[in-house]
Order: structure tokens, then C-alpha cells, then sequence
């Protein structure tokens, strides 16, 4: 079976990798004016600040939108593959997979949870499940 595509690290987003290797959902914050965001990046959107650090996500949020991929089959994904973006509590959206339900069952506004997944030997990845409501 083919190998996933490895995430692409940067100096900008190197905290996220090294969080989810951590067990962490790291998420990006403006020093200046203490905006999140996602994805990474070197100037905040909001006020141009090129200072940021970042905080860790409950890793709790909903489904904004999603996706329900059928074809082209691409190795090594599983197919129907069930692409969401996740709206975390804190605001900032993320694109991500949903497990452990049938694409036909995902609805907008679904509560879900993060769950770090290892799906090979040396990737661990920020996936989701369905969570009771929070």
C-alpha cells in the first residue's frame, strides 16, 4: 500500500506537527492582538503582527461543512473518505477526517471531538469522532 502524503513543516507551522507528536492541538495566536488562527502563517491577518506564540485547543468543536469523497480512489485513503472542517470552540476552522460514522449520518453542526490517530508506524494525525453534545 502506498504511503500518506507527509505533512509539509515550516517555521510557521512546525509548533502544530510537534504538538500533534505531543499530543496537542496547537493552535496559532497573535501577540499582538490575540487573534487565533489556522491555518499558520507569518503575519497576522487581522492587525500585521509578525509576533505570535500559541495556545492548546480542547480539541472539542462542530462540523462546519464536509465533503464525501467517492472518486478517484487515491492509495492509501479509504474510500467513501469523509472530509470535514471543523469549527473548534475557539473559533478557528480546520480541515480534517471523521471517523467511526457512515458519510451518510455526517450533518452540519455535528458535535465532535479530537482524536489523535495513528495511521502509520511514524504518522500520528489530528482526526475526529462524533462527540455527545458538549
Amino acid at each position: 500500500m502506498a504511503a500518506r502524503p507527509r505533512p509539509a513543516t515550516n517555521p510557521d507551522n512546525a509548533f502544530f506537527w510537534e504538538g500533534v507528536a505531543a499530543g496537542e492541538l496547537r493552535i496559532q495566536r497573535c501577540s499582538g492582538c490575540s487573534k487565533l488562527r489556522h491555518p499558520p502563517g507569518p503575519m497576522c491577518p487581522h492587525c500585521q503582527s509578525l509576533d505570535w506564540d500559541w495556545c492548546v485547543a480542547s480539541g472539542r468543536g462542530h462540523v462546519y461543512s464536509f465533503v464525501v469523497a467517492h472518486h478517484p480512489a487515491i492509495p492509501p485513503f479509504e474510500y467513501p473518505n469523509a472530509i470535514v472542517l471543523v469549527e473548534l470552540d475557539e473559533g478557528v476552522r480546520l480541515v480534517s477526517n471523521l471517523l467511526g460514522v457512515a458519510p451518510d449520518e455526517i450533518r452540519i453542526g455535528q458535535p465532535v471531538r479530537l482524536e489523535f490517530t495513528r495511521v502509520e508506524a511514524d504518522l500520528v494525525l489530528p482526526l475526529f469522532r462524533p462527540s455527545p453534545a458538549h
